[in-house]
């Protein structure tokens, strides 16, 4: 039986990937899928983080500067 799915709240990506879970997956399956999410998702965090850094300059010795400063507000 074709499962029809309409949620104007999702995209064309997120509707094919629910069609393709129409059927239960094992737990094991399940993680493997999920845990291969959360990879390509950090090295696309990893990446774009990568770029904001050489595109504002930012280097270890930035981190490393801003480490030793506190971040309270000063007195008026």
């Amino acid at each position: 039986m074709p499962v029809t799915l309409q949620n104007s709240n999702l995209n064309e990506q997120q509707m094919l990937m629910l069609r393709l879970l129409t059927n239960p997956l094992s737990e094991r399956d399940f993680a493997q899928v999920r845990r291969f999410i959360v990879k390509l998702l950090a090295k696309q965090i990893d990446s774009a983080v990568d770029k904001w850094e050489q595109d504002n300059n930012v280097t270890e010795e930035t981190y490393e500067k801003l480490s030793r400063e506190h971040f309270r507000s000063k007195p008026f």
